[in-house]
């Protein structure tokens, strides 16, 4: 008789069977335990917990946003880790999430518009019938292929009384379905979508200052969390940084510029990589403004959003100037394991896929 291991979270006392095969991330949320989570690849390490009895493997993919040190101290990737014994873990909850239920549903395309030369915004809405979908602000959905492939988009945008859902979707030149939706999608035409996903979240249980620090198409879920926080009326200070390439990839500069006029406790700080496209903006890498500006991150929250190689270079330097890992938050964009192999040696995000 095999028998079936089962998760127990330390903090909660929550438990949960994990069947062959399965990840505990996977499990947990078979089982509507909402355990933070982002790549789903083993890559942004989003999903770490601390092992501390049991064992398991990883039989898909290696855990490679583990170093060295962090798997001496007993450090595990839910996403990828298989239980091959009962385990017991230190692991955070995203509760606000679990009351959010997963579903599929379809959508139309009320507008599509041109936010940059390589960036396509999209507005979907429930078609008839089909009730809208609920969701937190920062997290994302999926878009189900005719392949059986999927994408995924963060929402830009927080749920509205009339079900309007906004994406921005950047064009990777050669691909499949972003090229689909740079080229032909129209007005009236329909997707399959499934979500809500992702645990990059607002928390609203503190009272600290927070920074957001956007790369690229990853402005698109900061925009959501920081007008979920306007919309609020918080008087907690925001620092807004937002990097890119050029100048013109900072496609709602005006937007981002219009909450810092209008809020008094907000700033916001537009950072280009290309000093050639920097159009009088401040030119540098986004992360290294972000400790120019902050040196010392101990008493803030950290939101960051954007592609692989910043949310790692985030990931040690913030830690590094004193920010406590339970206070970063982050969506990192990976591509999909079928996109990457199309796309050899370039790194982009979830909104950037084929």
């Amino acid at each position: 008789m095999c028998l079936v291991p089962t998760v127990t979270l330390k903090m909660s006392g929550r438990q949960f069977p994990v069947a062959a095969g399965e990840t505990v991330l996977e499990a947990a949320q078979r089982a509507g335990v909402a355990l933070p989570y982002s790549c789903r690849a083993g890559v942004c390490g989003s999903c770490k917990a601390t092992l501390l009895e049991g064992r398991c493997e990883y039989p898909r993919n290696p855990p490679t946003a583990l170093s060295a040190s962090a798997r001496a101290q007993h450090a595990v990737l839910l996403c990828q880790a298989v239980p091959v014994s009962d385990l017991l873990l230190e692991a955070r909850e995203v509760t606000s999430v679990a009351d959010f239920a997963r579903r599929q549903l379809s959508v139309v395309v009320t507008d599509r518009w041109r936010l940059a030369p390589d960036v396509i915004g999209l507005r979907l809405l429930p078609v008839d019938g089909e009730s809208r979908l609920n969701w937190l602000p920062g997290q994302y959905l999926d878009v189900l292929l005719e392949d059986g492939k999927r994408r995924p988009f963060s929402i830009a945008n927080g749920p509205q009384a009339d079900g309007i859902i906004e994406l921005h979707v950047r064009h990777v030149a050669g691909g499949g379905f972003t090229s689909w939706v740079n080229d032909t999608l129209q007005i009236g035409d329909r997707l399959r979508i499934e979500g809500p996903l992702g645990t990059f979240v607002p928390r609203e249980d503190s009272e600290r200052p927070m920074l957001f620090m956007a790369g690229g198409t990853g402005f698109a879920p900061v925009k959501a969390i920081v007008e979920h926080f306007i919309a609020l009326g918080t008087q907690r200070p925001m620092q807004v940084y937002w990097g890119a390439r050029s100048a013109s990839e900072i496609y709602l500069r005006p937007l981002a510029e219009g909450w810092a006029r209008e809020v008094p406790n907000l700033q916001f700080h537009a950072v280009v990589s290309d000093p050639e496209q920097a159009g009088g903006l401040r030119c540098g890498l986004v992360h290294e403004a972000v400790l120019e500006d902050q040196p010392d991150l101990s008493g803030h929250d950290l939101y960051m959003s954007g592609p692989p190689a910043m949310i790692d270079a985030g990931n040690h330097l913030f830690l590094d100037a004193g920010l406590p890992e339970s206070r970063l938050y982050y969506d990192s964009f990976e591509y999909a394991p079928d996109v990457l192999a199309q796309i050899l040696g370039s790194r982009a995000g979830i909104h950037d896929l084929l």
